[in-house]
């Protein structure tokens, strides 16, 4: 039995996404890895954006690295990855009345976003007598899966509850998070994304959707001041229009652009995305209605694109992409849930945020909170902690500490009571 680790901490130094604690959760790890749990030295690789001798963690690094993980696993193999850093819920593109959900993502260093459905795909190759164990220390982490059995948390029951609303005149059920939520979401982030502020949607919604403050505010808590890890739309587009230098990104045209970007590194489900709009081009197949203007900004990006000489190379990554159904490029629709070996402890619910703390004013004591409150508990017990009493405890010390995000647990009822991370 081989233990094998991945840690991921991302600060993005020097941009307005800057966050101050995620190295130090990935350096505290590492210790509680080695000392507590007995991981070697050699198993567990680091990535960290504020030191040159580590690799960076760019989506295309990530990927790698938890492509080696998973596939080089072996009977009884224990794993984990620990993630720290930025989250983003990224609203449906493709102009498609249906799809009406969020990709969930984690934000690499260069904005190369793994989304839920990548991560999907990565656990899924894991052995099934292996122990997987996943930390994420991002905002809408407790919507990184779907179909897992949630054990505590609340973002099964945000995502799946029905509600009676009105459309047109007809009563039609609409789960928590419908279309109207992402047409108020995508017309609200359009116009941030062009500096145009507009007042607060608190007025008409459910409280805990609005813990997505901008990243540059500092917010208030009893230990002191804290950034939220929630990227917001209008930031994620404003950095990527500094590293492209084009001012005509917005809302509609993130995964075409990430597409753009990265070509073959992108993410599996960007490259689908890509594919089925130059199909849909190609068959002159147009979209109606506000969503439908949305998924032509991506079109005529693409289309662009699709003039030039070499368009045949520049879609090559996407038309070499399996894409079993349109389906498959919605957001929110083909979610899976993660093995029955794995284990997600999530900082948040899908719809909160995690909290990047920094009580001192000194970066060298900032931290993710839950990854210090799991240390916290940690360091209290000499033995093994169940994954439920885990989580348990870090809900009680973030609620004392004043914090509103609230960790959840997804897993079989075995592993819920099985140790955290292992014996």
């Amino acid at each position: 039995m081989a233990k094998k680790a991945l840690l991921v901490g991302c600060n993005y130094s020097g941009t307005k996404a800057e966050l101050k604690g995620c190295v130090n959760d990935v350096k505290r790890m590492y210790s509680c890895l080695t000392d507590r749990f007995r991981f070697p030295e050699e198993n567990i690789t680091v990535m960290i954006d504020t030191d040159d001798r580590f690799k960076e963690p760019t989506g295309a690094n990530i990927r790698r690295a938890l492509t080696a993980l998973v596939e080089g696993a072996e009977s009884g193999d224990v794993l984990f990855f620990h993630y720290s850093g930025h989250g983003v819920r990224l609203p449906a593109e493709s102009g498609d009345e249906d799809d009406t959900g969020y990709d969930e993502c984690i934000v690499p260093t260069d904005m190369n976003l793994i989304t839920d459905d990548d991560f999907s795909e990565f656990i899924e190759k894991v052995p099934s007598d292996c122990i997987f164990t996943i930390v994420s220390d991002s905002c809408h982490s407790g919507g990184l899966i779907e179909k897992s059995k949630e054990q505590i948390g609340e973002s099964s029951m945000n995502r799946n509850e029905e509600r009676e609303v009105e459309f047109g005149g007809e009563q039609k059920k609409e789960g928590r998070f419908g279309f109207r939520d992402l047409l108020s979401e995508t017309v609200h982030d359009a116009f941030e994304s062009r500096g145009i502020r507009l007042p607060s949607r608190h007025g008409h919604q459910h409280q805990s959707e609005y813990n997505e403050e901008k990243t540059e505010e500092v917010l208030n808590y009893r230990g002191g001041k804290t950034k939220n890890r929630s990227l917001p739309l209008s930031t994620l587009i404003e950095i990527l229009k500094q590293k492209t230098g084009r001012q005509d990104i917005d809302v509609g045209k993130i995964r075409p652009t990430l597409f753009d970007m990265f070509g073959e590194d992108a993410s599996p489900k960007v490259k689908k995305f890509v594919k089925v709009l130059f199909t849909k081009l190609q068959s002159n197949d147009d979209e109606g209605g506000f969503l439908g203007t949305i998924g032509n900004l991506a079109q005529q990006f693409l289309k662009q694109k699709l003039d030039s000489d070499d368009s045949s190379e520049y879609v090559k990554p996407a038309m070499q992409t399996n894409v079993s159904s349109t389906h498959e490029v919605y957001a929110g629709s083909t979610k899976k849930g993660i093995p029955h070996t794995g284990v997600l402890v999530s900082g948040c619910q899908s719809d909160q945020t995690s909290a990047d703390a920094n009580p001192t004013g000194n970066p060298d004591n900032a931290y993710g909170a839950l990854s210090n409150a799991i240390q916290t508990i940690l360091s209290e017990h000499d033995g093994p902690v169940a994954n439920r009493e885990l989580v348990i405890k870090a809900r009680e010390i973030l609620k004392k500490q004043g914090f509103t995000q609230r960790p959840g647990l997804y897993c079989t009822d075995w592993h819920a009571d099985a140790p955290f991370i292992c014996d």
